[in-house]
């Protein structure tokens, strides 16, 4: 996402310097074995190429509206560098499985990957390739992090701090709160348990990972910043914008949260009665404090963001569609027995999960998925995609396709009741957390804590709007940071209802 979102910061003297490099590139390129041709798109503009045609902030509906014209494979230019987008499922399937060891490497932002950096090729988000250490580190995720063993054994944990959150807007009832704003604190701390063995913050964002998620979306904007060097490989290298010293900044003061902490679990390493969570773990797996750091900003970075805005998503999207409310009210009161709902009890409750599916159809946190990478030239489709080109899967547009949805922008949760479609990243038409090599990692601890959450705001509350707003005149429209977030937050007013026991 770095080179397609926010403001583009131009210079008029690197415009001698791109004139250049093209002459010079056309001059040295030589002669080749006849290929198939590039994908077809829009013609680009000399020097800049395509990217004002990708907007400034909601690049995912600009590029849905250019496969219209152009195909569910095309090629658009980012300065001088190949973007290839699909927007079908077949395109997804060519791209995520057919050529995925081709098209698996990643897109690294220029700010990056200067020399000596404390985030390349560290965390699974910023490999290069999915070579060794990229499995390495892959390997451990699975097995000290989303393995059904460790999952289990925190349940426990998660069902705590999700009635923690109910019972906190418990005492809010009556009072206007910011329900992604809580949920955000709600998720910290359910990862900061797996992976700290503590909170990190109350409900009011108080304690000693307060302002850790401010950082993190520092962090978040300023890797996302476009620079030259990532329209133009012959400037790699070049921090124009002095970026990595600004991300480094906001790096060390986010890591400040756990670097204690990880001093504590390497002195405990030979300590058989220590506590053993996923900090230890990575230090007895032989991390670097380097890479730790990297692998924790990476945990929070994917996890609170995207937990807090689904849950934001679906819970303005049930209050629109009161129907699919009243219908999900009825199911949990069929099946609940007790007073709290249990992660048990979710095999139990279809029509949620499918209000979930639903959710993450129209409002997927990824729209993009991620930036690929091609780490050489392959045919796809008939067509070539060059080596390096940057590699992308409109999966929001793929979502909302009338050839393959009926009513897509329609709320329907119904349409998954009789459907076979999961989240395994194996229908290219529904792929939520994509698919092949860079399929996430997080996707079992999602699909335990978003419907717990969801279905415990919804089982012990009613919800309103403030000044009796009618519902339908909520703001959906959204914005793209690397999450897809509400443009306008979700403000509700809480009312108990007759499940709830202090």
């Amino acid at each position: 996402m770095a080179l397609i979102t926010g403001e583009t910061n131009l210079f008029f003297p690197l415009i001698i310097l791109s004139l250049l490099y093209l002459i010079i590139s056309k001059l040295i390129t030589p002669k080749s074995k006849r290929h198939p041709p590039l994908p077809p798109g829009p013609s680009p503009w000399p020097i800049f190429g395509n990217i004002f045609q990708l907007g400034k902030s909601l690049p995912h509906i600009a590029l849905a509206n250019l496969a219209q014209v152009h195909g569910p494979l095309m090629m658009l230019k980012l300065g001088a560098r190949p973007l290839i987008v699909g927007s079908s499922p077949a395109a997804a399937r060519e791209i995520l499985k057919t050529h995925d060891q081709a098209l698996s490497g990643r897109a690294v932002a220029n700010s990056l990957q200067v020399k000596g950096s404390k985030f390349h090729n560290l965390s699974l988000g910023f490999f290069d390739e999915c070579d060794d250490p990229w499995k390495r580190v892959r390997s451990v995720y699975k097995g000290e992090f989303f393995s059904s063993k460790i999952l289990d054994a925190q349940t426990e944990v998660r069902e705590n701090k999700i009635m923690g959150l109910v019972k906190y807007l418990g005492s809010k009832e009556g009072q206007a709160v910011k329900i992604k704003e809580k949920v955000i604190f709600t998720a910290m701390n359910i990862l900061s348990h797996a992976i700290l063995s503590r909170d990190l913050v109350d409900f009011e964002g108080k304690g000693m990972g307060e302002g850790l998620m401010e950082n993190i979306r520092k962090f978040a904007e300023l890797g996302g910043t476009p620079q030259w060097a990532d329209m133009y490989p012959i400037l790699r290298g070049w921090d124009l914008l002095c970026l990595y010293k600004k991300l480094m900044d906001v790096f060390v003061k986010a890591c400040a949260v756990w670097v204690d902490l990880v001093k504590e679990r390497r002195k405990s390493t030979n300590d058989p009665t220590a506590k053993r969570d996923f900090t230890k773990a990575l230090v007895e797996s032989g991390f670097s404090d380097d890479q730790i750091n990297a692998l924790l900003m990476e945990l929070f970075s994917a996890g609170v963001e995207s937990t807090s805005a689904t849950t934001e998503w679906t819970l303005s999207e049930l209050l629109r569609n009161p129907k699919v409310m009243q219908k999900l009210r009825k199911e949990l009161a069929k099946e609940i027995t007790g007073d709290t709902i249990k992660e048990s009890d979710l095999s139990r409750l279809p029509y949620l999960q499918a209000c979930l599916k639903e959710t993450l159809r129209l409002h997927p946190p990824g729209p993009l998925l991620l930036p690929h990478r091609a780490t050489k030239t392959c045919e796809v489709m008939g067509y070539t995609i060059p080596k390096d080109s940057i590699v992308m899967v409109n999966m929001w547009a793929i979502a909302r396709d009338p050839k393959i949805w009926d009513n897509p922008l329609k709320f329907m949760p119904e349409r998954f009741l009789s459907s076979e479609l999961d989240y395994k990243g194996t229908d290219f038409e529904y792929i939520p957390f994509g698919s092949g090599r860079r399929f996430c990692t997080g996707q079992p601890l999602a699909t335990w804590v978003l419907p717990l959450i969801i279905a415990s705001l919804i089982h012990h509350f009613d919800w309103a709007l403030p000044g009796d707003m009618d519902p339908a005149q909520i703001n959906m429209s959204d914005k793209l940071d690397v999450t897809m977030l509400k443009e306008e937050p979700l403000c509700v007013i809480p009312k108990l209802r007759r499940q709830f026991i202090n």
